[in-house]
Order: structure tokens, then sequence, then C-alpha cells
């Protein structure tokens, strides 16, 4: 596998836009696009939703969204498949008309515009489509047809999106020789040569290897950092979207019950539960038995977890938040007492797997509302 290259994005060039900033229509019938103001007048939250909600029939799939994302930032839409995450994007895209409540894409509503939101949007669906007869720098330029982007500003696009996201030792093979993570890579190329503000990803690095999907997360950070676009993930994976979210929103049965940094969501959700690590030297299954058996006789632990590898730390789960010191004490004077072999002890913050399992619970009850 070829990795993606290394060498700096182009910044945003103001590539002319279509005469559908202020003319949709126009832009569908073929007219010269002006060139963008010298001024950037991008939306400082080119995505923008209020009361956003999609009903089908009794079913409430997205109930009255509240959503921002800024430009230069990663948003990640966390949730379980049938959370509501795919219907938000098709509305955002104006491929669903929400029932109520309204949204701003790059400024357009897309349910009036969509053919305009589309050729400023970069879309990368969970599973790409491409003419697999075709090479990939053939299928890239079929697409720079349909967005009606000049020959001329095409082909060095074309050049550098694939050199980007490491496909251009394969540009000119077949896209049915690709393996899937070459095809969502190809995906990325796809949405980078329309030079879009946004960036919407549905569920990215499915049944993609590990290799693979850091590739493509190195990727959305390099595009975010360089271009300053506004990058919408959507995904159920809980550690790729801690890894490389600026800002996480989590959707449970078609709301949005929480949202901000790692740190927001921490204190929001994270509050009732603390938690330590330890790492021991155990040599067999006795040993581990003991380590257990300590951890869980000191105060104020009320969960222990062992190691998910052999060179990993148990996690004592501790409660009420602000114990960690005095159990770390314990932790300490308990394996001197016992001669258990103790290599290290820290206080952790909250995963984001505790966080989304909190914050569903709470809303299961109703004791959660949106961040706002």
């Amino acid at each position: 596998m070829t990795a993606p290259s290394t060498r700096p994005i182009r910044k945003k060039t103001g590539r002319p836009r279509s005469t559908a900033d202020n003319d949709p229509a126009g832009a569908a019938a073929g007219r010269a696009r002006p060139a963008r103001p010298a001024g950037d007048d991008r939306p400082r939250a080119p995505i923008r939703t209020r009361g956003l909600t999609k009903e089908y029939g009794d079913l409430v799939a997205v109930d009255h969204l509240d959503l921002e994302v800024h430009a230069g930032e990663i948003f990640g839409l966390l949730g379980q498949n049938g959370a509501g995450k795919t219907t938000t994007i098709l509305m955002l895209l104006g491929l669903a008309e929400p029932t109520a409540g309204q949204a701003r894409v790059v400024g357009l509503d897309p349910a009036r515009h969509p053919l305009e939101v589309k050729r400023r949007v970069g879309y990368l669906p969970d599973a790409v489509g491409f003419y697999g007869d075709m090479s990939g720098r053939d299928n890239l330029r079929y697409t720079a047809r349909l967005n009606r982007i000049p020959r001329a500003e095409a082909e060095p696009a074309i050049d550098e999106a694939l050199e980007q996201v490491g496909l251009a030792a394969r540009a000119d093979s077949p896209t049915d020789t690709y393996s899937r993570g070459m095809l969502q890579r190809l995906g990325i190329a796809d949405a980078l040569i329309k030079d879009p503000d946004v960036l919407i990803l549905d569920e990215p690095t499915t049944a993609i290897d590990p290799l693979g999907v850091k590739e493509i997360l190195d990727l959305l950070r390099s595009l975010v950092t360089e271009r300053q676009m506004a990058i919408l993930l959507s995904s159920h994976l809980l550690n790729q979207v801690q890894s490389v979210c600026d800002r996480i929103g989590i959707f449970a049965a078609g709301r949005l019950i929480g949202q901000g940094t790692m740190p927001e969501l921490a204190h929001r959700f994270g509050d009732d539960i603390a938690h330590v690590e330890a790492e021991f030297e155990t040599a067999d299954e006795a040993g581990a038995a003991r380590v257990r058996e300590v951890l869980a006789a000191i105060p104020g632990v009320v969960d222990v977890a062992a190691p998910s590898r052999p060179d990993g730390a148990w996690v004592a789960s501790v409660s009420p938040v602000g114990e960690e010191t005095r159990v770390r004490r314990s932790i300490l004077a308990a394996a001197a007492a016992t001669g258990l072999d103790l290599t290290s002890v820290r206080s952790v913050p909250p995963s984001l797997d505790d966080i989304y399992r909190r914050a569903v619970e709470r809303a299961a009850h109703g004791h959660a509302r949106d961040v706002r």
C-alpha cells in the first residue's frame, strides 16, 4: 500500500464558484462562474442546523437537531447504526427534505439549492461506487466533467489529489483492482478535486485494515490543518472518533444528546466515576486472581477490569470522583503488603467509551439534554 503523501496540501486558491451562490438555476444552466471575492467570506460555521427534524410516518429519525461544524475542525457524529446519522447527512446534502427546522451548508439551504451544495461539498458515503473498468484517474476526470471543472484546472487538481491520498502509483489501474481502503482514499480524492469548503464522510473506515485506517485519519487531519476545511465524520467506531475529532456529538434515537470536546464531554458525562490504571508483573492465573482480589478490596473501587493484552494495565473504576489519589496510595500500600510486583499506577481520564455509555444511559432515563 502506498502511503498518502506527506507534502503540504494545496491551500484553497479560491477557484471560481458557481453563479449558484446567488442563482442556483443559472449554475445548472451552465453559466460562467465568477471568481470568489478576494476576502474569504466563508461562514465561520459552514454547517449549521436549527431544529432540524425528519419523520417517516410515526418514526422520528432526527429530532430537533441543533448543530454547528466550524471551519478548521473535524466534528465526529457518533452513534449506533440507525441512530439518525445518515439521515442527517442526507438532509445536509439536499437528498432528503426536512419535516421541520432548517439547515445551512456553506450558507445555502440544501433543500432549495441541492445542486450548488453538492458542488461545494465533498461527500464520501460508506460504500464508494466507481466504474470498475475505468482507472482511478479516469473516474476522477468523469467527476470533474460532472462538476463542470475546466480541463485545464481539473488535470492538475486530479494529479495533486491522487498524490495526496497515496494513489499516484496506481492512478492508471482499473478500480476493480483496488482494495476497499484504496477505494475509500480514491473517494476522498474524488471529493477534493472540487476544492470543497466542507467534507462529509459517512463511516469512512469500515472494513479497512488498521494501517489503512491510520492513513485515512492522518489525511483528514492534514486537510483540516492545511485547508481549514470543515469535516463532518459520521462513525460508530469510538476509538477512531476520539483519535481524530476536535469535537464530538453523541447521537441516540435521533437526538443529539451531547456535544463538545473530550474534556467537555468528560466533565458532563464522566463526573460520577474515574479510573486508576495499575500494571503488575503476574506470571500465572493465580497471580492475576490475587491482583483482582486486592484491587476489589480497596474502598472506593467499584469495578475491576483485567488487562486487554498481556502487557496491559488493570483498570480500577473509582467512585466518587476525587478519590483517585487515595485509591492510588491504597494500591501502592496493598501491593507492598501482599508482595505483588506493581510496576506503575496512575489516574486516567474517562474514555469515549465510558462517556458514550453514560450519555446513552442517561438519555434512556430522560436525564440528558442537548449541549449548546
